[in-house]
């Protein structure tokens, strides 16, 4: 397939490794866990990546059946990038990677893109906090739209509407990044206009501890199975 190599080993690490373990690949699955995204999306999400290479991890994640592309046709002739059912196995592994991850010694580099923002809201909630933030958020993040939709012990995050959410948040990805960086209050961005909150005050006050809540500082214990609520999945 694609002339990819295997380790010829056959642990099912190994035989992971062989379809996931390519540079680049990874990510292009954390870049697909909130729903379908166009070539030049993904492109644009994974700065330092080619086009030739992004091409390439997606030629062989579709071979592989992690990922599949769906074509819209006339008029729109849009090709989207989506996860297979498979793929999207992958997401509990992926986030909890995340968590490992961020706890590495190592200063970390570049910025967090919004996919990696959003879902480190899902890696980080514990189901006990998820009871007090239950609720349906969307967001409005420059060009993007997502949904969170908590509940007693989950939290789901995916690209789309909702007809009536409880609050919404409309701002741009530097502003957000920002605020969660805690180099700008919410409430200052709040005054200078640049980031938005409508909804009623209990619903915005969950939306922001329910955003925030990856970038502050809490106890292990606090989190299920010990895990930091601080941990966030960066890229």
């Amino acid at each position: 397939m694609s002339g990819m190599r295997s380790y010829g080993d056959p642990c099912g690490v190994a035989r992971g490794l062989d379809i996931i373990g390519e540079r680049w690949a990874l990510l292009v699955v954390r870049d697909l866990l909130l729903g379908p995204r166009r070539f030049n999306d993904l492109l644009g999400g994974l700065p330092g990546v080619s086009p030739n290479v992004l091409s390439q991890r997606l030629r062989q994640l579709t071979e592989h059946g992690v990922v599949r592309r769906r074509d819209l046709g006339p008029p729109t002739r849009v090709h989207l990038y989506e996860l297979t059912e498979w793929g999207r196995a992958l997401e509990p592994i992926l986030l909890q990677f995340g968590r490992w991850g961020s706890q590495s010694p190592q200063s970390p580099e570049g910025t967090l893109g919004i996919d990696s923002l959003l879902l480190s809201i899902k890696a980080t909630v514990y189901p006990a906090r998820a009871a007090d933030l239950a609720g349906v958020y969307q967001f409005h993040i420059d060009a993007d739209t997502c949904l969170a939709e908590v509940a007693d012990d989950a939290v789901q995050i995916r690209r789309g509407t909702a007809p009536d959410p409880d609050a919404t948040l409309t701002t741009d990805l530097d502003t957000l990044r920002a605020v969660c960086g805690h180099q700008v209050t919410m409430a200052a961005a709040l005054d200078s206009g640049v980031l938005r909150l409508s909804g009623d005050a209990g619903a915005t006050r969950r939306l922001t501890e329910l955003l925030l809540a990856p970038f502050t500082p809490a106890t292990r214990s606090q989190a299920s199975g010990g895990a930091d609520s601080c941990a966030t999945v960066s890229g």
